[in-house]
């Protein structure tokens, strides 16, 4: 292992994140493949066609002897939608693979093992716990057999997200809201429930010039949604959920390849999920505001004591605009 490959697998998780919600059930993956001195000679990430190996090795004009790819995730070995990395590694005279994380996937692993048979140099392991993080949606859907959920909450400093006469447009800061954009950019669904559709008539969708596929709308409970409601044009999709059942849910986005969850719901869904220990993340939005009165992002969840409180990690904190995010996932 050199410098040279922290170097490539950095610029390849990079890249990894440019497909974030275009791969469908797909992990993201990014790859780059360099010379013997560590000069870069192609990039590629998965966008939901090609995988990213290959991508990598159509943009090379040349591959030299001794060139190495570099790989987030271990190169697979099966025959998909696509034929399978390593036969496009060997193929391409690729005498070197540096991957980040071994592929848990039954179908598509055993990829090191089919390489070291052909003779090519494997290492593994280089900014793995980096690359399972990148992937950890694809893992929560391998490992969990449900989607990941990030709770996204707008609140002010006093954790209120409404005023007590229910007005609460807007919180937070344009600056925030245009970032809620590529949240839902990079999210496969957008989740409320009824009560929201009902109470803020939301659009659910990305406010960006950007022209792909946006994101499936996902309605959870019991009510109607009215005829009137923005969810129901045909600016994406809309996945209607008549029931309290979170099994359900997890079934019903599956069968839609959804591995990202970006949830927009209130305090009742919200909290609902997190009882039920179905909430991975938290993306806390604070605006530097107080009001004193007014319904909480999170409702009473039973705790009593103490002792009995739900601990959260805080993996990032910054400032956009003029408001304060911090990104948590739950204690572990």
């Amino acid at each position: 292992m050199s410098t040279h490959d922290h170097e490539a697998m950095r610029l390849a998780l990079s890249l990894a994140l440019r497909g974030e919600g275009r791969t469908g059930a797909n992990p993201i993956v990014g790859s780059v493949i360099i010379d013997a001195t560590g000069t870069v000679l192609a990039e590629g990430f998965h966008a939901g066609g090609d995988h990213a190996e290959v991508v990598a090795i159509k943009n090379a004009k040349k591959i030299p002897a001794g060139a190495t790819i570099v790989v987030t995730l271990e190169p697979c070995n099966h025959t998909g939608k696509t034929g399978p990395c390593t036969q496009a590694i060997i193929d391409a005279g690729i005498s070197r693979v540096v991957f980040a994380t071994s592929d848990p996937n039954p179908i598509a692993s055993g990829g090191a093992d089919r390489l070291r048979t052909a003779g090519i140099e494997v290492v593994d392991g280089v900014m793995g716990e980096e690359a399972r993080f990148f992937n950890r949606a694809w893992l929560s859907v391998i490992e969990k057999q449900r989607p990941l959920y990030i709770w996204k909450v707008a609140t002010t400093l006093d954790g209120r997200i409404a005023a007590s006469d229910g007005t609460s447009k807007w919180i937070t800061s344009e600056a925030a809201r245009e970032y809620v954009t590529l949240l839902r950019r990079k999210s496969d669904a957008i989740l409320v429930g009824t009560g929201t559709v009902i109470a803020d008539n939301p659009e659910l969708l990305p406010h960006d010039d950007e022209d792909s596929k946006n994101p499936l709308r996902v309605v959870m409970g019991l009510r109607e949604i009215p005829a009137e409601s923005n969810v129901l044009d045909d600016r994406a999709l809309l996945l209607k959920i008549t029931t309290h059942d979170f099994e359900e849910l997890h079934r019903e986005l599956l069968e839609r390849g959804v591995k990202q969850v970006l949830v927009e719901a209130g305090s009742e869904l919200g909290s609902a999920m997190l009882s039920a220990g179905i909430i991975d993340e938290i993306l806390l939005f604070q605006a530097p505001t107080i009001l004193g009165a007014g319904p909480s992002f999170v409702s009473d969840l039973g705790i009593t004591t103490l002792s009995d409180r739900i601990d959260l990690k805080v993996l990032a904190h910054r400032q956009i605009g003029n408001d304060l995010v911090t990104h948590l996932a739950m204690g572990r």
